[in-house]
């Protein structure tokens, strides 16, 4: 039977199968091969800080162009949200999104035409599709043509190079040494809970780091130690020497020493 189902050429299809226990889990390819039932989460991450903005999971069975409107939405109810404080409120520009950074998969003229008629500057590589064909289709063909110019320019390569360390860091910490590329959780919104508290930790992370100097509590068992350490060993150091002087003083300058010293 093994050997049967190795030659049909449509093994399942989400069309007309799902799972009964989890109906928002989707077959998909993994980048190894092998095909699962799983999950697409993505996450906005601010290059500036390096912090996670918005999480979404969705079907795993829908492209990138199909649910990054999901993820922007998400990031302007997150934002909306943080206006309500006077303080955080005074620190926002008046631009929420000013320029959106993401790989090629991302890539359609129509994504990158809404967005630049948004008023955001779109950084994303263009995939190798061929020469293509424009008629009709003036504003698209505008919207990709000027995407296309600030790929290729100085400034979004360094953009890029700070997009993949700041966006696969968050990935690394949350699904790697998270533990969640593997869920045993079932529907998007219990996943979702589960994410958000990982996504919660990484960000207090950056909060931590940029205080403290330490985004972890393992690190910052080790600053305390440290300071413990020197603490007891300016207070040996002292012992040490009024231990040598002790017997050279008199009784009325030894409580004189020690008015001094601990005063």
């Amino acid at each position: 039977m093994a050997k049967l189902d190795r030659k049909r050429k449509k093994k399942t299809s989400n069309k007309d199968w799902h799972n009964p226990n989890d109906p928002d889990a989707k077959i998909t390819k993994m980048k190894d091969g092998r095909t699962h039932l799983s999950n697409k989460s993505e996450h906005a991450v601010d290059l500036d800080s390096g912090a996670v903005l918005a999480v979404t999971v969705q079907g795993a069975d829908l492209g990138d162009t199909t649910t990054i409107d999901e993820t922007l939405t998400e990031i302007l109810l997150n934002i909306e949200g943080v206006k309500e404080d006077p303080e955080a409120e005074a620190n926002l520009s008046d631009e929420i999104v000013q320029a959106l950074v993401a790989d090629k998969g991302y890539h359609s003229a129509s994504v990158v035409t809404e967005l630049i008629e948004a008023g955001v500057r779109t950084h994303i590589p263009e995939p190798a599709r061929g020469r293509r064909r424009w008629k009709g289709k003036k504003r698209e063909q505008a919207a990709v043509y000027a995407n296309r110019r600030r790929v290729r320019g100085k400034r979004s390569k360094r953009i890029m190079k700070k997009r993949g360390e700041l966006v696969e860091r968050s990935f690394a910490h949350i699904y790697d040494r998270g533990g969640m590329r593997r869920t045993h959780l079932r529907g998007h919104e219990n996943i979702l809970k589960r994410l958000l508290i990982h996504v919660s930790g990484f960000n207090l992370g950056l909060i931590m780091r940029s205080l403290l100097g330490y985004g972890t509590p393992r690190g910052l068992r080790g600053r305390l130690s440290a300071f413990l350490e020197s603490i007891l060993g300016a207070l040996g150091d002292m012992v040490a020497l009024m231990d040598r002087n002790w017997v050279f003083l008199s009784r009325k300058m030894q409580c004189r020493y020690w008015i001094a010293v601990f005063g």
